[in-house]
């Protein structure tokens, strides 16, 4: 038997990273009924409307009352996500959240005590694994034993600033989280998944401002050391990608096994083969690149399935709340380097 379309709206889109995820929902069969922002939407590639033929509402209740509607999508600016996922859930709507789904553990906790009262969803979109076809393609071939057991991973998040086009809630730490909570989330997120670990720890931490003095507040460096039940991590994520990069990250992943590794390159092979998606496994002295190009995204499609039948398809249950934490955590303890030290 055929599903009803699952209606969905949009609240918040200070960021976008809101297009590809409604985007990605529309595709896996939702229906976008509505969307609300508190200000002037982040332009979508040039675009005056940003959800073409979709009304934007004039007050986010009349979505939220909206009894057709089983969805929310958060793209707001990141201190204000978490109020509005709460608003969201307490109104009986399940939430996907663009990164960071929290900026403080104060909220995290309301958050996890109000998804426990009313049992919705509340999931962070974490897109440079859900939406990377090699990362879905490297936990196919990490769940299957082919390289063993993970003991570390070792991701690269370096990010062009683009700094004449960010709102200024970027550059303040109270409305932007920090860059461990924002970017590191991602890096955090896929040392969770890929080592397995249930009560992963920070061992170091460090933010910098090393090219922006006139924002005393920003952070364009940090770096985090990770420990798991058996496995560690080390990530670094910056703004301090040069413009002469063709992309707007050269993010990478590195998985190393017992038995072989695996090297992501998310965006871009510098150099070499051009595209996106590279996946090189190494395991017993051979050395292949795996073609993703057909691998499809399923987060969506399983949030989709959670939404209707109430599973945990599209992740374990409290892993969106885990990564949160640590990723918190991590930007409290970081040491302050650069302009911050000063």
């Amino acid at each position: 038997m055929a599903h009803q379309p699952m209606s969905f709206c949009v609240i918040g889109a200070d960021h976008i990273h809101i297009y590809k995820m409604t985007e990605d929902l529309l595709a896996a069969g939702g229906k976008l009924k509505g969307w609300w922002t508190r200000d002037n939407p982040e332009t979508n590639a040039g675009t005056i409307d940003p959800f073409p033929g979709i009304p934007r509402s004039a007050d986010r209740r009349s979505l939220l009352q909206d009894p057709d509607i089983d969805l929310v999508l958060i793209g707001a600016v990141p201190s204000e996500r978490a109020g509005l996922a709460i608003e969201a859930m307490l109104a009986g709507k399940d939430v996907v959240t663009d990164k960071p789904g929290a900026t403080t553990l104060q909220d995290l906790e309301t958050l996890r005590t109000t998804a426990a009262a009313t049992g919705r969803i509340w999931s962070v979109s974490f897109s440079e694994r859900y939406r990377i076809r090699a990362a879905i393609r490297a936990a196919e071939i990490v769940e299957s034993g082919f390289i063993g057991e993970v003991v570390q991973t070792v991701g690269l998040g370096p990010h062009r600033g683009l700094f004449g086009r960010r709102p200024p809630w970027f550059f303040r730490r109270a409305t932007g989280g920090g860059i461990l909570t924002d970017i590191g989330s991602h890096q955090i997120d896929s040392f969770i998944f890929f080592t397995g670990s249930r009560q992963p720890q920070i061992v170091a931490a460090s933010v910098g401002n090393f090219t922006r003095p006139h924002d005393p507040e920003f952070e364009d460096f940090g770096e985090v050391m990770l420990r798991g039940e058996r496995a560690s991590g080390y990530a670094r994520v910056d703004w301090l990608t040069p413009d002469a990069q063709p992309y707007a990250s050269d993010g990478r992943l590195m998985i190393l096994g017992t038995l072989g590794t695996i090297e992501i390159r998310k965006y871009v092979d510098l150099a070499g083969r051009p595209g996106a998606d590279h996946l090189i496994v190494v395991h017993s002295g051979e050395c292949e690149r795996i073609d993703c190009s057909s691998v499809p995204f399923r987060y969506f499609s399983d949030i989709s399935k959670d939404v209707r039948e109430r599973t945990s398809t599209a992740e374990k249950p409290g892993h969106s709340f885990l990564v949160t934490e640590l990723s918190i955590r991590a930007q409290s303890a970081a040491e302050k380097l650069g302009h911050l030290a000063r």
